[in-house]
């Protein structure tokens, strides 16, 4: 169970072969790795559903390999297009996910590659940037000379890129951090790290030809992979709102729209998180959750709504299709600008 979506498993994976399950898409939201927040956003479940298969078969007709299976509607697995309504569950290989040890902050990798053989969810979030906002952590954590880009220092406004930049993070960590390209060869296993940044920056391509297509623009995004017997395979869900941030006529158009909000109307809270994550990393204890004490309240119902056409709306035109009864993108839009 993540804090979006439920696992449905109908056959496990083994070490020689993939198993087969689903994904059950919720109306759920997270913002600042909070996990479940106190309200949902209604159809945003289908929304990220639909998105995810839209981009896999897109991917899949590139010639990308992915785990995914279809869209189930009344037991079946069929394509995206034979779906009379919005799907919210997707079927999907399964590959092993061992467990990963750790005492405080300490990970135990070597155990987790022991466990999985040939056949793994690669413990890694591949992240690439087409822009990079002011506020991005990439100005803090990096020079520009660290990308050959051709200033000394980040300038006070966006800084769109010629070449997307790839990084790697953690994924199972309590407190995900950024890798060195050597950490993160050793923690993706037998697959190779070169070849995670091309099937990254592949799908970076793919979709923001989409995105394009669509007049939306592609900012920046994230994929997971699983490896099976030599091959490396896209997984988790790729290309939504809540995956990568996306945005029409310099308006944000995706879940960013939700942490922007929270920033200005709940600031505590946000301090609180950023004030237990910072305990937590200085006391080395990997649930920082557990040291903050503040929590989020629910959105008004006004919030609720725009949110929702945002999805919609926002779903419509990436995919070019009409899956959702929602306003046009401008006008669900100009609603998150008066936010």
């Amino acid at each position: 169970m993540t804090s979006v979506k439920e696992f449905r498993i109908e056959e496990d994976a083994t070490d020689d072969d993939l198993g087969r399950g689903s994904f059950v898409f919720t109306d759920d939201y997270s913002v600042f790795d909070w996990g479940k927040m106190p309200d949902q956003i209604p159809q945003k479940g289908a929304t990220l559903c639909t998105m995810g298969a839209f981009n896999f078969e897109l991917l899949e007709s590139e010639g990308v390999p992915t785990h995914y299976r279809g869209v189930v509607e009344n037991g079946d697995v069929i394509p995206l297009e034979e779906a009379s309504h919005p799907p919210w569950e997707m079927a999907i290989d399964l590959t092993q996910v061992p467990d990963l040890p750790h005492e405080g902050r300490e990970y135990d990798y070597d155990h987790y590659h022991e466990a999985a053989g040939e056949n793994y969810l690669i413990p890694l979030e591949i992240v690439f940037r087409n822009r990079v906002p002011v506020g991005s952590s990439l100005r803090r954590r990096t020079d520009p000379a660290d990308h050959d880009l051709d200033f000394e220092e980040w300038p006070d406004e966006v800084v769109d890129l010629d070449e997307p930049i790839v990084e790697f993070s953690t994924k199972y960590e309590e407190g995900d951090r950024y890798l060195d390209h050597a950490e993160a060869d050793a923690i993706a296993g037998v697959a190779a790290i070169d070849d995670l940044e091309s099937v990254a920056r592949e799908v970076n391509r793919i979709i923001t030809e989409q995105a394009d297509a669509a007049g939306l623009v592609h900012e920046d995004g994230k994929i997971e992979c699983l490896y099976y017997q030599g091959e490396i395979r896209v997984a988790d869900v790729v290309g939504t709102f809540d995956e990568n941030r996306f945005s029409y006529e310099g308006t944000q158009l995706s879940k960013e729209v939700l942490r922007q909000y929270h920033k200005r109307t709940q600031p505590d809270w946000v301090e609180a998180v950023d004030a237990a994550k910072a305990e937590a990393k200085q006391e080395d204890i990997a649930d920082w959750k557990s040291l903050c004490d503040e929590a989020p309240d629910p959105l008004t119902e006004e919030v609720l709504e725009t949110a929702r056409d945002m999805y919609c709306a926002g779903a419509n035109a990436y995919t070019g299709q009409e899956f959702f009864d929602a306003p046009p993108l401008s006008s669900a839009i100009g609603a998150v600008q008066r936010l």
